[in-house]
């Protein structure tokens, strides 16, 4: 049987939605069983739960369990290869964390790139950081210590929970805007550091807000300045680092993402159910009783603060020379 032109023509029109249809119709039977989502942190970190109260929101949701699967270690980086080697089809995610951005350019050995190989699916929280010195510090603002600094070069010893940390790049990113010459102690974890802070035995911290806020209300630490775009609540009268250092900005940030070619559709849903949880004024207080602020955003918005703390943070490792233990 031979077809017209104008047969042809819109045969071709009504077969061209077709695919769309098929993606629609496959991302309205997600999921069909249950998901896991793999955090590289352990049990009742910030980061646990953040994403059990969103595993337990889109559960609610999408009618499938979302079992949390702790696989903590290396940084992050055996759950993130977890999730690399995942199948992409939307049944396995994984917590995505500033340290993720850090780790692509402090480890040259990993098996994956994290820009290339997840894929960002939402925002949960943002936590910000806090400049902190210890009171016996004779600066009460960021430019009265950027002169003491530089008045003793070598002699101020910069505290992190260790090297790589969200809190020693932060505060190399502080000296390489600044040009003061700080010696960096790492500690193996905030707890240790936070003590000889308060000790005296450093002089400056650049710690997460929610931790070092309570010695700063009651006079143990002085805070110099919240290191993000925005005053923070917990600390209002507390200035933004970027009034005295230009272009300065750093925070630890949580979210989800999935393999790569993980389907745009389903990646859709998720970000959908997941930024409707943000907006459910309960878990929006759980977070900010975990010192986090909601980030709300698309795949492609998450996606570019990725890429762009990631871009930061290698721009600081190599000026810095920084190696992971």
């Amino acid at each position: 049987m031979n077809l017209s032109r104008r047969t042809l023509l819109l045969l071709a029109a009504a077969a061209a939605p077709l695919p769309a249809i098929f993606r629609t119709a496959r991302a309205q039977a997600y999921p069909s069983r249950p998901v896991r989502i793999v955090v590289g942190q352990s049990g009742g970190s910030g980061t646990d739960t953040g994403a059990r109260l969103l595993g337990q929101w889109l559960s609610n949701r999408l009618g499938q369990p979302f079992v949390v699967e702790n696989q903590p270690g290396a940084a992050g980086n055996i759950a993130t290869a977890a999730v690399v080697r995942a199948p992409a089809d939307g049944y396995t995610l994984g917590t995505v964390i500033s340290a993720n951005a850090i780790n692509e350019t402090l480890y040259d050995n990993l098996s994956f790139s994290f820009v290339r190989d997840i894929a960002p699916v939402a925002g949960i929280f943002r936590v910000p950081l806090v400049m902190v010195v210890n009171p016996a510090v004779p600066a009460t603002t960021v430019p009265e210590f950027i002169a003491h600094a530089k008045a003793n070069p070598g002699k101020i010893n910069m505290a992190s929970s260790g090297i790589g940390s969200v809190q020693h790049v932060a505060g190399e990113l502080f000296k390489f805007r600044t040009g003061v010459d700080m010696v960096h102690v790492p500690y193996r974890g905030t707890g240790p550091a936070l003590t000889d802070l308060l000790g005296g035995q450093v002089q400056v911290m650049f710690d997460v807000t929610s931790i070092s806020a309570a010695h700063v209300k009651a006079g143990k630490l002085r805070a110099l300045a919240v290191t993000t775009a925005a005053r923070v609540d917990v600390l209002p009268d507390v200035p933004i680092m970027s009034e005295f250092v230009p272009g300065y900005e750093a925070s630890a940030w949580v979210g989800f993402g999935a393999p790569r070619d993980t389907p745009a559709a389903v990646i859709d849903v998720l970000n959908r159910e997941v930024n409707a949880g943000l907006a459910d004024p309960n878990i929006a207080a759980s977070i900010a009783r975990l010192g986090g602020t909601v980030i709300a955003m698309s795949p492609a918005e998450f996606g570019k603060l990725i890429a762009a703390d990631a871009a930061k943070w290698a721009q600081v490792i190599h000026a810095a020379g920084i190696k992971p233990n």
